[in-house]
């Protein structure tokens, strides 16, 4: 008897590491599975309002069913969203400031001219300080039929005081993303004391798009009320409001997270980025790991929705990278 239950205990670990490595085998599509994450929160956040937009940052190369320029576009996760968010396209790859090298850009470009075709809004941001270098990036991109926004703090937490007027202003009510002619993206109101210094701040430009975050300071939601004012330009015109959401980390400083996960980490958490302290690498094709983001009245996506934003702005979209 005791031989047996030996036999079954060994097959019972062989089994559960068996599940653990299936979790990170070469045989998962990892690319796929992310295709199948946002087009899962595209789907739960257009059944709650139509217009709402999908807009993934980074992570270009699955727009195609094999992750190549040449490849088949993927029309299922094309169809999905609305938009593409990339970073450093022209400025910014290597080093804040400095011009992206010849063969990232056009690599990046092959990918996002897809998405573009496939009538998407490509929204580039380049991180870049010196004026010319700015007038530079608007330049290239209105020349790649990319909306942009030259950022000059790589922190996201300002807004810039140049260009004066901004790129391509007007006064224009923008109903659609395809509409907006420029963007601010600030996600970090660290130089904002009070909720109420931020929206005046915003509310005296006249951006086409805002990209910003749920929270204000210490987890504090904007509400409604207050993204509504948000949508106002100061020339009278309105404006998307679009907020922030990462899908590939979990954020330590979130609402959702618990303290108990440090000591005892779920099955969908994994390594801690050493570049971003706080923020854990996510087995993203995780069940629990997406009820977090999205498909109930506690995600993430829900309190988005609740706050009439006009869309979601994903993030680490390329975490298939670290498990490939």
């Amino acid at each position: 008897m005791k031989k047996i239950l030996l036999i079954l205990l060994v097959i019972s670990l062989f089994s559960c590491n068996k599940d653990d490595e299936d979790d990170s085998s070469s045989g998962m599509d990892y690319k796929q599975e992310m295709r199948d994450f946002i087009i899962g929160i595209s789907e739960y956040a257009k059944n709650t309002n139509s217009a709402f937009v999908i807009i993934p940052q980074n992570g270009i190369e699955i727009v195609t069913n094999d992750g190549e320029q040449n490849g088949t576009p993927n029309s299922a996760y094309l169809n999905a969203i609305d938009g593409h968010g990339q970073e450093d396209l022209f400025y910014g790859y290597d080093d804040d400031d400095q011009l992206t090298p010849s063969e990232a850009n056009t690599y990046l470009r092959e990918y996002l001219d897809i998405s573009k075709n496939a009538g998407n809004t490509i929204l580039v941001t380049d991180y870049c300080s010196t004026l010319s270098k700015m007038d530079d990036s608007y330049s290239k991109n209105v020349a790649a039929q990319y909306v942009s926004f030259a950022a000059d703090e790589r922190e996201l937490n300002n807004i810039p005081n140049y260009p004066n007027p901004i790129h391509l202003e007007n006064e224009d009510v923008i109903d659609l993303l395809s509409e907006a002619k420029n963007f601010l993206y600030l996600i970090n109101p660290e130089n904002f004391t009070t909720k109420s210094d931020f929206i005046n701040a915003i509310t005296a430009t006249n951006y086409d798009l805002l990209i910003m975050d749920l929270f204000f300071h210490d987890d504090t939601e904007f509400t409604a009320a207050e993204i509504d004012q948000l949508k106002n330009k100061a020339n009278g015109g309105k404006r998307l409001v679009v907020s922030y959401m990462s899908i590939g980390e979990a954020e330590d400083y979130r609402y959702y997270w618990q303290d108990s996960w440090e000591a005892n980490k779920p099955s969908w958490m994994d390594a801690e980025n050493p570049e971003w302290p706080g923020n854990y690498k996510v087995k993203y094709w995780k069940q629990e790991w997406q009820d977090v983001i999205f498909g109930n009245n506690e995600s993430y996506l829900k309190k988005i929705l609740d706050a009439n934003f006009d869309g979601v702005y994903l993030d680490i979209i390329e975490a298939f990278e670290y498990y490939e």
